[in-house]
């Protein structure tokens, strides 16, 4: 350094000159003296920002308004905004930019300076403001002295030590502030602007950290008092109070750049398989960095300024205003270009997040249509989980101990797993008929099934939800994955758009390989239960071929009562409907002419297909005046709810497997007692065991019972009474029929045409909106 260089400027003593004269500050602002020719044009800003300073809607832009010697306007608001004055400073910044070390890893460097900042007296406790924001407490600080020892903070000491130098002689010589950036960004031309900022940032921090160092032990240490006395640097500074608003303010600017900082350092950490460099998105997303890289070199040349004119002032330097603006100015402009490039940043990031779970839904795509040697690598492409975590909770356990109830996946290794894809508005019918299922079949070791519940990663779960995910799982004896946010994103995906699962519950088929054996094979549970595994297509239509229509496949599943009467060779009774009145006027006729042919008859209500208030009153009503049988009063929902889901499932089922009601018996007999479903009145089903079966609508099986005496000779034996019954029903025409076919909308295909099973017309299609509260 020239020996001019360190020779101090004059300057003139405040507190000693004429205080009718309008004294200059003992070192210029840097960015200041070139703009402000006269103190005059000083108090004119200074009263216009004043008057932004108290109206809110202008204060955000007070660092565009104020004279900061280069680039004026709003940068960071739009291309449309920026001045010719913008654009000549862009072309100066890009000029001394050559760079050859592109790929500096100056994280090292900045952890050093957020510890010399936070150590710093003033960024503590500052009119007891809080540490900067990217600031760790003490103890984490600790971890970073290996900092101290990284090949990158003695690579770039020098350069950092000569910036220091660099930014002493020309603060203390009165250099220009554009002229001196520029002249710190060209010493700096060979480095990334990531590493520019930081270098400078560094150098700063030396003198800020030196300056920190004496102050805090000149009270204890003989050094540092020396050290403090030859600086001037006066012992009261702690209780001015110009002082600390002073440092009130060179902390917002430094907390600034700080964010800033780190902004830009996040932009080089994007993964490049991503978004490379050079892509348009990238170059859109920074190209205002180089201009933020020279304004953070402006800050932190204003708080150098600051320092130095502390320094050798001691009690005779008064703040100057227009430096005071100054630093207040520079902290808004660096406030809007962190907002900007944070939104900018946000943006490559909501890129980079759709590409990667393009790419991830790719993969799952192909892993599914690839073969594989077991499930393992499916199920960790559908669950995330750590090397050492536990993702799944294992209901069959039972225990209460959460710890002790999470397994590996690899516990479903080569073995069938069933998926149970569903949101938390898992419906409590199907859950407790499932439960039931899985509890009921000694089939079941074949298979397991695991909830994968299906949560919009994109919000958190609120108490609730959590609550009310720990409820389900809870009473699933199955496994679960033990939180929903270990589900993939991208598997939830998949399950929509490849699955299409729509908040209905779906039981997808995994085999041994991780192949799909059947997309949703709830509608075969519930026909069938365990027996339909593997639970693959070719399994449905072989039990379709093996299947007639008898009380087994109608009804033996629903109530173990049924499979008890069925085995006794019982006559059994399915009835159905609303109308209570016709229901006591039904059982008890029914029953009187079933004692009197002393025929073994058994009877149970199933309700209707929609179970509401109506349905709950006929319940209690024939339980209380002992009319038949019931599903059990409490749980009866779940057992009207499951007949009526088996018919339309098997309706869907014969549907999808191309069969028809004109050329199958089964379509038939299901077309008639979903009509019957659909009718305002009562109907019934009877069989003998799994023999002979008839049925139907209330209006005729009434006619037929009141014509009781005509027929009751033709049943001479027990066994008779069902085919007897049949040809009455037969027997009875009426004139005018009009049957309803009403399809739940989740029965899945809706065929385009259906005949009427009793007049074999087309039958007219419509769609019906339907709500009923009874």
């Amino acid at each position: 350094m020239a020996s001019r260089d360190l020779v101090p400027t004059t300057r003139t003593n405040p507190l000693l000159s004429d205080k009718s004269k309008n004294p200059k500050p003992p070192i210029t602002t840097l960015g200041t003296q070139s703009h402000l020719n006269d103190h005059e044009s000083e108090k004119q800003k200074m009263s216009h920002d004043e008057l932004d300073h108290h109206n809110p809607a202008v204060r955000p832009l007070m660092g565009a308004a104020l004279p900061l010697s280069a680039g004026r306007g709003h940068l960071m608001k739009g291309d449309r905004h920026i001045s010719t004055d913008d654009i000549g400073l862009n072309r100066q910044i890009l000029g001394t930019h050559a760079p050859d070390h592109e790929d500096l890893d100056v994280k090292p460097i900045l952890s050093i300076i957020e510890d010399i900042l936070l150590r710093g007296k003033s960024l503590e406790t500052v009119n007891g403001d809080q540490v900067p924001a990217h600031s760790e407490s003490y103890e984490e600080k600790s971890f970073q002295n290996a900092y101290h020892d990284s090949e990158m903070v003695k690579m770039l000491a020098y350069p950092i030590n000569k910036i220091t130098n660099e930014i002493i002689c020309k603060c203390g010589a009165g250099g220009e502030a554009h002229s001196v950036a520029i002249g710190l960004l060209e010493t700096l031309s060979n480095y990334g602007w990531d590493a520019k900022a930081v270098i400078t940032f560094a150098a700063f921090s030396v003198s800020y950290g030196e300056f920190w160092l004496v102050e805090n032990l000149r009270v204890m240490n003989p050094l540092a008092r020396d050290i403090a006395a030859l600086k001037d640097i006066p012992e009261t500074m702690e209780q001015k109070e110009e002082m600390k608003k002073k440092f009130q303010a060179i902390v917002n600017l430094l907390r600034a750049v700080l964010n800033v900082t780190h902004i830009i350092i996040k932009f080089k950490e994007l993964p490049t398989q991503y978004v490379n460099r050079d892509s348009p998105e990238m170059k859109t997303a920074t190209a205002h960095i180089p201009t933020a890289v020279y304004w953070i070199i402006r800050g932190i040349l204003a708080c150098a300024s600051v320092l130095l004119n502390l320094i050798g002032s001691g009690h005779e330097f008064i703040t100057s205003t227009a430096e005071s603006w100054e630093l207040l100015s520079l902290a808004s402009k660096l406030s809007h270009m962190s907002e900007h490039l944070q939104e900018q940043l946000n943006k490559l990031n909501d890129f980079i997040d759709r590409q990667y779970q393009k790419r991830e839904f790719d993969d799952m795509v192909n892993a599914f249509k690839a073969s594989h040697i077991d499930n393992m690598k499916i199920l960790k492409m559908i669950i995330r989980a750590g090397e050492n975590q536990m993702p799944i909770f294992d209901g069959t356990r039972r225990i209460n101990v959460v710890s002790l109830s999470l397994e590996r996946l690899e516990v479903l290794r080569m073995t069938y797993v069933l998926l149970l894809v569903s949101d938390l508005d898992l419906p409590h019918e199907e859950l407790n008929i499932l439960h039931m299922i899985y509890n009921q079949q000694s089939t079941r070791h074949q298979y397991e099934v695991l909830w994968l519940p299906i949560v919009d990663h994109a919000m958190s779960m609120d108490p609730t939800q959590e609550r009310q995910f720990l409820d389900l799982r809870s009473s699933m004896p199955w496994y679960s994955v033990d939180h929903p946010s270990l589900v993939n994103p991208v598997a939830i995906r998949y399950a929509r758009e490849i699955w299409n699962f729509n908040h209905m519950p779906m039981l997808v088929v995994l085999d041994p390989q991780g192949r799909v054996g059947n997309v949703n094979a709830l509608p075969m549970m519930w026909i069938w239960a365990s027996v339909a595994f593997p639970f693959t297509k070719e399994r449905e239509l072989g039990l379709w071929r093996e299947s007639t229509w008898d009380m087994e496949l109608l009804a033996d599943t629903i109530d173990p009562r049924i499979q008890e009467w069925i085995k006794g060779d019982k006559t059994i009774c399915l009835y159905g409907g609303e109308d209570i009145d016709w229901i006591r006027r039904f059982t008890t006729t029914v029953r009187n002419i079933a004692n009197t042919l002393r025929v073994p008859l058994e009877m149970i209500y199933v309700g209707k297909s929609n179970p509401k208030d109506k349905v709950r009153r006929c319940h209690e009503i024939i339980d209380r005046e002992k009319l038949s049988h019931i599903f059990p009063l409490k749980d009866y929902y779940d057992y009207v709810w499951y007949f009526w889901v088996r018919l339309a499932s098997m309706w869907n089922s014969k549907i999808q497997h191309g069969m028809t009601v004109e050329t199958d018996k089964i379509m038939q007999e299901i077309f008639t007692m979903l009509t019957y479903d659909g009718s305002e009145q009562g109907w019934a089903v009877f069989s003998r065991g799994i023999y002979d079966m008839t049925k139907g609508k209330g209006d005729i099986l009434l006619t037929v019972f009141d014509n009781f005496r005509q027929w009751q000779e033709k049943v001479d034996h027990p066994d008779k009474f069902v085919p007897v019954l049949d040809a009455e029903i037969s027997g009875v025409h009426l004139e005018h029929h009009c049957n309803r076919l009403i399809l739940p909308g989740q029965t899945g295909y809706i065929p385009e045409r259906v005949v009427c099973s009793e007049c074999g017309r087309t039958m007219d299609k419509y769609v019906m909106y339907r709500c009923c509260t009874d």
